[in-house]
């Protein structure tokens, strides 16, 4: 018989165990079985499944659990650790747990999990304290600010039947959280994710109320204008389109996006519009409670439409109590066109550009937009801006045919510039197109500008630390990525990419290929990650694994070529890119 492979995943285990099981047991059997079943009924089983967790086994007084997202696993364990804390009182013999979480490749077999991933969250686990937690320092890197403690930096351990070192994270309820021992459970539920002291908000597509589906293009742009605008706003944390929009066309519980996306408040609303009339409804939800902070109903002309976003971003400002400076409100009260023909083909354009599927047909679509809008009113920056990006994915894509793509989309993003200077967007294509150049001075320069314009822009958060990647810097990189990440934590995908280059190039091998495989896992076509993986592999020496992934990524895309991968990344210190071609070498394989 033919074996069959092992089926692999990329996992966050998290590793649970009683303090003193074997003492409790000689002292009083029966008890303590009681306690443990009490624990694991009314605490333990609800809070994995709270967090989306899959309790794999358990062992005595032990736990081994697997979740999809560290968040929810830390998340998990916070809520388990301070929940016994609160329960515990002075002369009660009590359940005490050590926990240790780390993110890895495991073997399924059947409902069971094993692997290097299994076994570094169990000597994770012997290193916490008791009522502590124990992360591993991929996961400490990976939550980022995304739960409300901070983990201490343990330093680096060796531990039994592991080859290197570890650097381990830890939390515990006595170590500076002062409100772990007066929190309740069903409050920590509530909670699960942090809402961090900055005032934050997610902008919800508005549903089309207008019963037409082709009139979705406008709804979906009067959103992504309302988080454009209030993401100049430097006292307030807004999250990404990309990730607030993953909520459209779905009935969702504000409280569970506020959770998930870790934000105090939600902007939802829907649109009308009937030929030149539009209403507007919005209104601004509390995550925590679900009570309404604010809410208006607009009932204008399209042509006051500009008028309407500036007063639904000024009214929740206000209600958020965030005090704005007086270029921030100059930046959001400034129309960007006075006609309404030439803003519906800019919106009409975006949200094809924006589209999940993008072919040679949508640039097309999108391209015609954008030069129609520019007919129409040829001092409107932001159409400019659109065929610049569009030029852009026509570079990396080779839709058209031209060979001056990328000059084209420099061209135009130029001409945004000259008409607005203070448009983020246009700072941002440029800073895209400077990258691409090799320019990484010029790239920094460029973001640096979009960002003192609007704070939040993912983006060029983003884009800043692949400049830091690639011009010599990478683990310079790793706090712009974790703050992107914040902004936009449901499409994490590239930013994952982005990290496990910044440790591949860092020479961090084990955590560039846990980065990858959390690429590959949330982007399963991708054939980039599988390239970058295969070095690391190299590297590490697992040239079986690096041979699998290679026949995968040739599956996926034939015509993928490492040395050209390699050969188009703009590296300043050409050794860096030695680096990766070494580890590559190292697999044995021939392209």
């Amino acid at each position: 018989m033919v074996e069959q492979p092992s089926n692999r995943r990329l996992a966050a285990i998290m590793v649970a165990d009683v303090v003193g099981y074997s003492r409790m047991m000689g002292t009083d059997e029966a008890g303590t079985l009681t306690a443990l079943k009490r624990h694991r009924e009314h605490l333990f089983d609800p809070a994995v499944a709270a967090h989306h967790g899959r309790v794999v086994k358990l062992v005595g007084d032990g736990a081994l659990v697997e979740f999809g997202s560290v968040v929810d696993a830390v998340n998990c364990a916070l809520v388990i650790q301070r929940a016994i804390n609160a329960r515990t009182q002075p002369n009660e013999e009590r359940i005490s747990l050590r926990i240790g979480i780390n993110l890895g490749d495991v073997i399924i077999d059947g409902d069971d999990i094993y692997g290097d991933g299994v076994n570094v969250a169990a000597r994770l686990e012997a290193l916490a304290e008791p009522g502590g937690i124990c992360l591993s320092s991929i996961v400490n890197e990976s939550i980022g600010s995304r739960v409300d403690v901070t983990f201490s930096n343990g330093g680096e351990v060796t531990v039994k039947n592991i080859d290197r070192p570890i650097r381990v994270w830890k939390w515990h309820p006595g170590g500076g959280d002062a409100t772990a021992t007066e929190t309740p459970l069903t409050q920590i539920d509530k909670s699960a994710a942090s809402h961090p002291e900055q005032a934050s908000i997610a902008v919800l597509p508005f549903d089309n109320m207008s019963g037409d589906p082709e009139q979705e293009y406008f709804s979906d742009g009067i959103s992504e204008d309302i988080i454009t605008d209030l993401s100049k706003v430097g006292g307030l944390l807004v999250i990404a389109r990309n990730s607030s929009f993953t909520y459209k066309g779905k009935s969702v519980d504000i409280r569970t996006v506020g959770r998930e996306l870790g934000v105090a408040a939600v902007l939802e609303g829907s649109i009308r519009r009937a030929g030149n009339r539009v209403r507007v409804n919005a209104q601004l939800i509390d995550t925590a409670k679900g009570a309404h902070l604010w809410a208006d109903r607009y009932d204008r002309e399209l042509t006051d439409i500009f008028a309407v976003q500036d007063e639904v971003t000024c009214q929740i400002v206000e209600a958020l109590k965030v005090t704005l400076t007086p270029a921030e409100s100059a930046r959001i009260t400034k129309a960007p066109t006075r006609s309404v023909e030439a803003h519906d083909l800019f919106l009409r354009g975006r949200e094809t550009l924006l589209a999940a599927r993008k072919t040679k047909e949508t640039f097309e679509q999108a391209v015609a937009c954008f030069t129609e809008a520019i007919e129409i009113d040829p001092d409107y920056a932001e159409p400019y801006v659109g065929l610049a990006h569009a030029y852009n994915h026509d570079f990396q894509n080779h839709w058209s045919g031209r060979t001056d793509s990328q000059e084209r989309s420099g061209y135009y993003s130029r001409l945004a510039l000259e008409k607005d200077p203070n448009l983020p967007y246009a700072h941002y294509m440029a800073a895209l197109v400077r990258f691409w150049e090799r320019d990484l001075g010029g790239t920094t320069r460029e973001i640096d500008i979009a960002l003192a314009l609007n704070p939040n822009f993912a983006l060029a958060i983003a884009m800043r630390g692949v400049g830091k990647i690639y011009g010599g810097a990478p683990l310079d990189a790793v706090p712009d990525l974790e703050r992107a990440l914040r902004l936009d934590p449901l499409m994490d995908n590239q930013y994952w990419h982005f990290t496990g280059s910044a440790y591949l190039i860092a020479g961090q091998y084990e955590k560039a290929a846990e980065a990858f495989r959390a690429r590959i896992r949330l982007s399963p076509d991708t054939d980039l990650s599988r390239g970058l993986l295969i070095s690391a592999f190299g590297h590490l020496g697992e040239i079986d694994e690096a041979r699998r992934v290679w026949a995968e990524l040739k599956e996926i895309n034939p015509k993928y070529s490492f040395s050209e991968h390699i050969g188009r990344l703009p590296f300043n210190n050409p050794a860096d890119a030695d680096k990766i071609r070494e580890g590559y070498a190292k697999t044995g394989l021939v392209e």
